[in-house]
């Protein structure tokens, strides 16, 4: 199919057709190519067809079947075969062009999104017409492969290259005794970047050292009073303290709205979600003291272990608004919701 005849059957075919024609064009093109370059190695190898050098190294040896990726599809073809002949030994050459059209990136980059959004590994070979390396075991190897090439990737990048002002730390529950604790810094910028994380059983004062002993060995050292924003963590805080003992630190309010909640009635729920709605859009110093108190006498009259988990947090509930720094940045500095 030529230039000339894909633009008479694209100016003859309807809507749902057109795309169908112009794919069919671009295979055509993508394997008349395929084939070109692999007989240009050949006969670069073995000489001009049916006039063999007896004297030289490599000879050809007929056919096989073959196969080559186009995107995520894939496609059978016959593969010439060379042989090589040296030492009074006789083996298989591969075509470097034929090794070449084996490479599945684009189809690896497609079912690792489809993994992402939801499609299960025992799936991927129906989403992408069996083609071959979609089994279930493939899928597997290739996300635990890519998996641990990201973790390399974020775990070797030199930290001390950015001036990092904010660090957020949050414990994220992958089951009922796995948790993964993240850390996500803030540049000067407003860049957020994950710094690294770490798995364990708990938010314990181990996991969390070892995370936060690794982003300072790889050069997380802040140039100026760092702000912390975190939930209410024993471990993270005194790990945080023992770090940088002059950090700020934030507590997020959505955790502490939530713990909250736990004390509370069903119907006082609307209210207690109006109160720290005002808390987080306050602007200044002042105007969140109010809101604030506002939760305090809210909780007197409701229940006492409520009031006791919101005074549990004490000058870190205000930190940022104590800073003065403009209401635009209380929702992404009063809270992990980054993470």
């Amino acid at each position: 199919m030529d230039n000339v005849s894909l633009f008479e059957r694209l100016a003859q075919a309807g809507d749902s057709e057109a795309g169908a024609a112009f794919n069919e064009f671009m295979h055509t093109i993508a394997r008349t190519a395929f084939m070109a370059v692999m007989f240009e190695e050949v006969e670069t190898l073995c000489g001009k067809a049916y006039h063999p050098d007896p004297e030289g190294e490599h000879q050809r040896a007929g056919s096989a079947p073959g196969r080559y990726f186009f995107g995520t599809e894939e496609f059978k073809v016959p593969r010439p075969r060379v042989r090589s002949h040296k030492d009074g030994k006789s083996t298989e050459v591969r075509l470097a062009s034929y090794k070449a059209a084996q490479g599945r990136g684009s189809l690896h980059d497609a079912m690792l999104r489809a993994f992402m959004a939801g499609v299960p590994s025992r799936e991927q070979a129906r989403v992408f017409n069996n083609t071959s390396g979609t089994s279930p075991g493939e899928v597997s190897r290739l996300w635990e492969r890519e998996g641990l090439r990201c973790i390399e990737q974020v775990r070797g990048r030199d930290l001390s290259l950015e001036d990092y002002v904010v660090l957020m730390l949050d414990g994220i529950w992958l089951c009922d005794d796995l948790c993964v604790i993240v850390a996500l810094g803030i540049t000067l910028g407003g860049e957020k970047h994950i710094l690294d994380f770490q798995v364990g059983s708990s938010e314990n004062h181990e996991v969390c050292t070892d995370l936060l002993t690794r982003i300072e060995d790889r050069g997380f050292k802040p140039k100026r009073r760092l702000l912390v924003v975190q939930d209410g963590s024993k471990a993270l805080r005194s790990g945080v303290r023992k770090k940088w003992p002059d950090a700020i630190i934030q507590r997020c309010l959505i955790h502490k709205e939530r713990n909250i909640k736990g004390y509370l009635s069903r119907r006082h729920h609307g209210e207690l979600k109006r109160l720290f709605d005002r808390l987080r859009k306050a602007e200044g110093f002042e105007a969140a003291e109010e809101c604030l108190n506002e939760l305090r006498t809210f909780l007197k009259g409701k229940n006492a272990q409520a009031l006791v988990s919101l005074e549990e947090a004490g000058e870190e509930l205000l930190a940022v608004h104590r800073l003065g720094a403009p209401s635009t940045l209380n929702k992404t500095l009063l809270n992990t919701n980054c993470i």
